[in-house]
């Protein structure tokens, strides 16, 4: 690319609605301005296959606001992208129409295979090739694992395991019962090894973590109030300390966990359970520290945006 292009980004989680307007030349995205809110669009999917009204009517809320930023910052391309929920649901068509009608946003639905993909592209544009990487990102109703030396994708899989699915799937009690923890545990774990096995490329000396759950740990642990994206992206946490955060976190009731210091309280129903798969992935690939990241799908979906035909 001869020149910068400026493109803006809507991602439609299962958890959140996030929007990305960055300027974007050669592997480089020069952050404009970036929005986060919490939807919870994925609520009831794992049980009932649809997308609840209330929920749509959320979503759609944030991207008219959206819309309105990115035509005011000047985007000369725009990409949306839907994630795990819109697959999973049975509605899920009919919410991208919806989008297409409401917003003249033709949304892409991921697949999991292009989830992973654009995931590692943002989180490692940056960086220079080094020794096989981890990219792990645990959103709302999936978690993405990717393994990967420099540009190229050795090893990539797409769980049916997110903060919002198994939170309702196991976590009933308030504060959780112990009991709720290990039978999440060992759920992630299973789905884990039964992915991994017999993958010799499933194999990595370090790991990078994005989205939200790893972010608020960061966060957390910092006692960052406000938020500050440059104090987080590049944090290292160990599993020790990761391990107690969850022990405080577990044994807390969610009045007291929406009052946490670091913690977005559209996150605090939900982290719990983040933090229990992102134990077990750490564990299941061997690696006793994480390096979190800003750099995430967003950033890998401007990327993209930007090298695409006109």
């Amino acid at each position: 690319m001869d020149a910068a292009v400026r493109v803006a980004v809507v991602d439609i989680g299962t958890n959140s609605t996030r929007l990305l307007i960055g300027d974007v030349e050669g592997t480089g995205v020069t952050e404009v301005e970036r929005a986060t809110t919490v939807t919870n669009m994925g609520r009831g999917v794992d049980h009932s296959g649809l997308i609840c009204t209330d929920a749509v009517d959320d979503v759609c809320t944030v991207v008219a606001d959206y819309k309105a930023r990115y035509e005011e910052m000047g985007a000369e391309r725009v990409m949306a992208i839907a994630t795990s929920a819109v697959r999973d649901a049975v509605n899920g068509d009919a919410f991208i129409a919806e989008l297409r009608e409401r917003f003249g946003l033709d949304a892409r639905l991921l697949t999991g295979e292009e989830e992973a993909n654009l995931t590692y592209l943002g989180a490692t544009a940056h960086r220079p090739a080094e020794d096989p990487t981890l990219v792990f990102d645990i959103g709302g109703g999936s978690t993405e694992l990717i393994v990967g030396s420099g540009t190229r994708v050795g090893f990539h899989t797409s769980l049916q395991a997110g903060t919002i699915r198994q939170s309702e799937r196991h976590l009933t009690s308030d504060p959780p019962d112990p009991h709720e923890l290990e039978d999440l545990a060992d759920e992630i774990r299973n789905l884990i090894d039964r992915a991994i096995a017999a993958e010799p490329q499933a194999k990595a000396r370090r790991a990078i973590a994005v989205a939200g759950t790893p972010t608020s740990l960061a966060a957390i642990d910092q006692g960052l109030e406000p938020y500050d994206p440059g104090r987080v992206h590049g944090y290292h946490l160990g599993m020790q300390r990761i391990q107690r955060m969850l022990s405080r976190l577990s044994s807390l009731p969610l009045a007291e966990r929406l009052c946490l210091p670091g913690l977005h309280p559209g996150r605090a129903p939900t982290i719990v359970a983040g933090t229990v798969i992102l134990v077990q992935v750490m564990r299941a690939f061997d690696v006793k520290e994480i390096e979190v990241s800003e750099l995430d799908i967003l950033h890998g979906s401007a990327l993209s945006a930007a090298m695409a035909p006109v």
